[in-house]
């Protein structure tokens, strides 16, 4: 498996990186600072003063990310695999995902900033931008993870499940994990009989028969799984679920959406980034 991990560094950045050993050891893997240098300091009427100064801030933020770098690659994990440091100029979520779709990357590695909802929409995240556009996996960590053995894999039906075991059978795990297969059904049941009772019914015996195959998959791969279904509001759900099952890491797809509708803030993966009580790994 190739893996980027873009550091900035943040706390969240440093946990990313204390994340990386509970995942396998990397075919390659990119060590990646942005320098997210604004172009309006360098103006086209700037005087030399002005040039000099800019000269200056941009040779300290290069040394000071190189440092960083040189940090983070003491900090990887002994099984971390072959890494290689890049210091790049740019919008920190285009070069990031440029990045990773010029190294071929499995999954990104990074930690969340913090942003709520609202100054999200006043002034973008760099990892939602990064969810939004990047064409592999990424994982978002806000905390501290101190285990990576207990996952809850949230399923929506049979393309979800494909692409759920496609990505699992990179084997991303450094240990043994045990999978628990999530579906959340509608919580209102069509009243009385009828074809609309009868619809429901053959939705929950086409999701079961879904999660039921997809649990065998995993199982023939070597991985502890089994199906569980639950009847609610799924991304409410889905975290109650994370907490009372003590979870230590969310395992989820964007839901099949592709181009703009994947910006929608109320999708079910955004909500449940916004409000995750353990990290999270989106899986396309």
């Amino acid at each position: 498996m190739k893996t980027l991990l873009a550091v900035d560094g943040s706390d969240h950045s440093y946990e990313a990186v204390r994340a990386l050993q509970f995942f396998a050891q990397a075919e390659r893997l990119t060590l990646l600072h942005v320098l997210n240098i604004s172009k309006s300091v360098q103006p086209m009427m700037a005087t030399r003063g002005d040039m000099e100064e800019f000269t200056v801030r941009e040779r300290t933020m290069r040394e000071d990310g190189e440092r960083l770098l040189d940090r983070v690659q003491s900090l990887l994990p002994k099984h971390a695999g072959p890494a290689t440091k890049y210091l790049q100029i740019g919008s920190p979520a285009e070069v990031v995902v440029s990045m990773a779709r010029e190294q071929k990357a499995d999954l990104i590695v990074m930690g969340a900033r913090g942003l709520g909802p609202i100054k999200e929409q006043l002034f973008g995240s760099v990892s939602h931008n990064i969810l939004t556009l990047a064409s592999c996996a990424t994982l978002i960590v806000h905390g501290p993870v101190k285990a990576m053995k207990q996952i809850l894999l949230p399923l929506q039906g049979p393309a979800d499940a494909e692409a759920a075991v496609r990505f699992l059978q990179l084997k991303p795990f450094h240990e043994a994990v045990e999978v628990t297969l999530l579906t959340v059904l509608p919580s209102t049941e069509p009243p009385g009989p009828g074809d609309a009772a009868t619809a429901y019914a053959e939705i929950r015996e086409k999701q079961a028969d879904s999660i039921k195959g997809a649990a065998e998959r995993l199982r023939a791969l070597g991985y502890q799984a089994h199906g569980v279904t639950v009847v609610g509001e799924p991304a409410t759900t889905i975290l109650h679920e994370a907490i009372t099952r003590f979870s230590d890491l969310i395992l989820m797809g964007t839901r099949g959406r592709q181009g703009i509708t994947r910006l929608v803030l109320g999708s079910v993966s955004h909500t449940v980034l916004h409000k995750m009580p353990c990290p999270v790994l989106v899986f396309h």
